[in-house]
């Protein structure tokens, strides 16, 4: 039903487009000045009669949605709002309610027109910046920098924005002077800095203009509908490419910053553990050069094509932890590049034995949802897959007889779908999974069809902000058949589906990428029970303390993110685990953990890092700086020494005994240092002590009742 009503849409708007590009060619802009192209304007109109028709969200264009698109462009230009002034945004007010109108008949002109006065600001701006690097700054004065976000007001005058300026340029040349750099290299590293800024300022193009301005449009429906002009989907082909040799990292924009969003579970900074979620990248060097280039204010791709290379080559990160503040001194690691390896993406397990050795938990930790595909297709029997993988664990951790099980899903991004459902259904008899509903109103059931289970004994799923997707179907599954108690942090509540439709089948040149991609949301998951696990993410049974903010990470914390919403069930009576025997899962937790030294020095970690998340300023006195600094970092490197104590149990601990054997690509150091998964075995043990055979009939056999 969904590919004919695309194939419909493809053939109506072709002939629309073809007598609407006649009369655009007419009035097209001097090609001499940057402006849009026939080819933006075709593209536009494709995007937004796709959207406006097929989007799993039903939206008008109409002003509502103009000022929505206004606000995020101008924020895609300017997020610290340091180059606008608030007279230039009053000028622009006469576009607030009019970009809807625009759109529907091609006219892509206020975003050329808004992009030049930013090229203007950004200009007058780094000119300012370089000259205030010949003032001798007083770095005994008490000042702050402030953080400028989305929350800030657009400056008022040139004296502010001035102002501003000269305190950023100061807090530039601190950092520096506290990486031991002298008065010279400071001014050569920032001058190169501020004009390799505006040389790429200046080098967008009207393609990359077109880019911005479009997705200000698509991301006022939902984040994850965007458009990838042909450059851009170019580099997301050679990153989605099983051949791609990289450090293993997902990179996205932050200000002038580039950042690490996610590290690739198997990939090479995965395993040399130097790399972390949140890191800034600030500075790159191949393995045989000793200078450092500096990558702030670089575009993302130009960022990307420096970090890639051969296989086994070297590459040497400067990096701004983000755990240790703004203010951090730099740190220099290196990295060997290699191809993600399917083996190392691969299922794990281990044991834990603990309560005196009496209980042994069994542990599978599923990195990804994976298919060898190419084995599959070719007929190869013994294909590599996520559900074949753990079934042949928990067939080998049943001959070593274990007494309860912790399926690890943290910072499980997804991937297969067709996994992620028969992997649900190696935990419960034949039934449904998970509904998937499009933008018709079409729900279509995914089903385990397979009778039968591979585990029948108490089971916790241990997830955490890093969980999605095909991570938030199993998990919720689990929970809604009553089949395990989920523990952890509250899922990333990604429950979007989405699609990329190739604009350049319109295209009269057909071998031509010209017109680019569209990704669009096209249909969203719901869980068994009828909730959405969107926006809300899976909320665990037994909540853990948050590494970070709840209401600003994750789907929730995204601008325009679907909302939370309900369909109807498909089980007829819900099973869950008894109220009463979470209650007591959960009060031998705290009691477990409050006494818990390492527990406690972890979530004091939590803290720190939430403390310097929503840092608004930072001093700009060197010695305040540096005895902030020193303090922080003496309290960090005391709290992870607790951590990283010694394997022997607690001795104020009954419970907490444990050693850990058969581990399979995760050493023991690994696992006596995981403090939360360590937890979830003692919750899994706790659970297998209120384990009884009548429980377990009952939810091994619930599913036979229900579909």
């Amino acid at each position: 039903m969904q590919n004919k009503t695309l194939t419909i849409w493809l053939i109506t708007t072709l002939t629309l487009l073809s007598l609407h590009s006649f009369a655009q060619e007419k009035s097209l802009p001097d090609e001499n000045k940057m402006s849009p192209s026939l080819e933006h304007i075709r593209s536009a109109n494709l995007i937004t009669d796709f959207l406006s028709r097929y989007h799993y969200r039903r939206i008008k264009i109409d002003d509502q949605l103009s000022a929505s698109m206004f606000e995020l462009y101008i924020n895609s230009l300017d997020p610290t709002k340091s180059y606008f002034l608030r007279s230039d945004i009053d000028k622009f007010s006469r576009y607030i309610l009019n970009l809807d109108d625009a759109l529907k008949i091609g006219d892509l002109n206020p975003a050329f027109d808004i992009f030049l006065v930013y090229q203007m600001r950004v200009e007058e701006r780094i000119q300012f910046a370089i000259e205030q690097l010949q003032q001798d700054f007083d770095f005994s004065k008490k000042e702050n920098f402030y953080i400028r976000n989305d929350d800030t007001e657009f400056l008022l005058n040139l004296k502010e924005q001035n102002e501003h300026w000269r305190k950023r340029v100061k807090n530039d040349i601190l950092a520096l002077r506290l990486s031991d750099k002298s008065n010279d290299e400071i001014k050569d590293t920032l001058t190169k800095r501020y004009n390799n800024l505006l040389k790429r300022t200046q080098k967008l193009n009207s393609n990359d203009v077109f880019q911005i301005y479009i997705n200000a449009f698509a991301s006022t429906i939902d984040p994850h509908t965007s458009y990838l002009s042909p450059r851009t989907y170019d580099n997301f082909e050679i990153r989605m490419s099983l051949s791609l040799e990289g450090i293993g990292a997902m990179l996205k924009l932050d200000d002038d910053y580039t950042v690490v969003e996610k590290i690739i579970p198997g990939g090479p900074a995965d395993i040399g553990d130097k790399l972390h979620a949140k890191d800034r990248i600030i500075g790159i060097a191949q393995q045989d050069e000793e200078e450092y280039t500096d990558v702030i204010g670089w575009r993302l791709d130009e960022v990307v094509a420096l970090i890639r290379g051969p296989k086994d080559s070297i590459v040497k990160l400067r990096i701004i932890p983000g755990n240790k503040g703004t203010d951090a001194t730099p740190e220099d690691i290196s990295i060997v590049r290699n191809k993600i390896k399917l083996e190392e993406q691969a299922a794990q397990k281990n044991i834990i034995t603990i309560n005196d050795n009496t209980i042994k938990v069994g542990i599978i930790t599923v990195p990804t949802f994976y298919m060898d595909f190419n084995a599959y297709q070719n007929g190869d029997k013994n294909y590599r897959s996520t559900t074949r993988d753990v079934k042949k664990l928990l067939t080998e951790l049943i001959k070593e007889d274990i007494d309860s099980l912790v399926l690890d899903l943290r910072s499980n991004g997804g991937g297969s779908l067709i996994e992620a459902t028969q992997l649900a259904g190696l935990f419960i008899d034949k039934g449904p999974i998970v509904q998937v509903r499009d933008s018709s109103g079409h729900i279509d059931i995914h089903r385990d069809k397979d009778a039968g289970t591979s585990y029948q004994g108490p089971m916790i799923v241990l997830v955490d902000r890093y969980s999605a997707s095909a991570s938030e179907i199993v998990s919720s599954a689990l929970q809604d058949y009553g089949r395990a108690v989920v523990v952890g942090e509250t899922t990333f509540g990604k429950g979007s589906v989405q699609q990329i439709i190739d604009l350049n089948r319109f295209s009269r040149q057909r071998n031509e990428n010209k017109l680019g991609q569209l990704k669009a949301t096209i249909a969203q998951y719901f869980r068994v029970n009828g909730e959405s696990t969107q926006h809300r993410g899976v909320i665990p049974d037994i909540l853990f303390e948050a590494s970070y903010d709840r209401d600003k990470y994750g789907e929730r914390g995204l601008k325009n993110a679907l909302p939370w919403t309900q369909i109807s069930p498909v089980i007829k009576s819900p099973h869950t685990i008894p109220q009463k025997t979470i209650d007591k899962l959960i009060y031998r937790h705290n009691n477990r953990t409050q006494d818990n030294a390492k527990y406690q020095a972890l979530l004091d970690i939590y803290a720190m890092n939430n403390d310097l998340q929503n840092q608004v300023s930072v001093t700009l006195n060197q010695s305040e700086r540096e005895q902030a600094f020193s303090v922080r970092d003496e309290k960090r490197k005391t709290l992870e020494n607790i951590i990283g104590l010694d394997n022997q149990p607690n001795e104020d601990n009954e419970n907490s005994s444990l050693q850990s054997e058969l581990a399979i690509g995760i050493t023991d150091d690994d696992i006596n240092n995981d403090i939360l998964l360590i937890e979830a075995a003692q919750i899994s043990a706790d659970l297998s002590e209120l384990w009884d055979e009548k429980q377990q009939a009952i939810f091994v056999n619930h599913s036979a009742y229900n579909h």
